[in-house]
């Protein structure tokens, strides 16, 4: 087993041994000058086979909203893109992947809440992840129901949002709401009018919309 690296406490990229290989990993820090929390949120990116990485304007902006309340966040590229070593294996191997870092996150950061995110894809992994790693809140931005098979997944307990746009091309908004209602999911819903997949000229509107969504759930926060 290789030796893990410690957790970082400036804005830095590692390489985290996971499953198939080497991941890596981005971790930043608070933004500015927004008062630091015990709060490690780790953001999973959209399908790689289609272009997805951590990299993705999306996730950075997902990501960068935490960092705007106070938490510490970890990107990582999923296996098989771009420093990752692997193969893309269909949301299996990518499940196991963020596994690997939630471990680390938690090992070197165990007073700290754990919060999963994901756009997409990623949001697809973060799902069937939660149940067993219990995060503090889940965030699934655009989650690809109709895409990938979402009835098999345990449905999350803990807090959990939902935003998805309405003018989706990729993920048809329908399969989404269909999928919340028949499920019968308790997940705090946000629609975005007039939102392609992207969120292209709606990345303001994504940050309001997941700030104003999890702050009540901050640690310290009385909602």
């Amino acid at each position: 087993m290789s030796r893990l690296p410690p957790f970082p406490d400036q804005a830095t990229t590692l390489s985290l041994p996971g499953p198939a290989g080497r991941l890596e990993v981005a971790v930043d820090p608070p933004e500015g000058d927004a008062a630091p929390l015990p709060l490690v949120a780790i953001v999973c990116h959209p399908l790689p086979t289609e272009g997805g990485t951590m990299h993705n304007k999306v996730v950075t902006m997902a990501a960068r909203s935490l960092r705007e309340l106070g938490a510490t966040t970890v990107r990582f590229n999923f296996r098989g893109t771009g420093d990752s070593e692997g193969e893309f294996d269909h949301g299996e191997g990518e499940t196991d992947d963020l596994r690997a870092v939630a471990a680390w996150v938690r090992a070197q950061r165990p007073g700290h809440a754990l919060w999963l995110a994901g756009f997409s894809f990623g949001a697809y992994v973060s799902l069937r992840a939660a149940a067993g790693l219990q995060p503090g809140l889940l965030l699934s931005i655009a989650p690809p129901a109709g895409r990938w098979d979402f009835d098999a997944i345990e449905l999350p307990t803990m807090p959990w949002l939902v935003i998805q746009g309405e003018a989706d091309e990729v993920v048809d908004p329908q399969d989404v709401y269909d999928w919340l209602e028949r499920s019968g999911a308790r997940a705090e819903l946000v629609r975005m009018p007039d939102t392609s997949h992207f969120f292209h000229r709606k990345l303001i509107d994504l940050r309001g919309a997941i700030k104003h969504g999890v702050r009540p759930y901050l640690p310290g926060a009385d909602g």
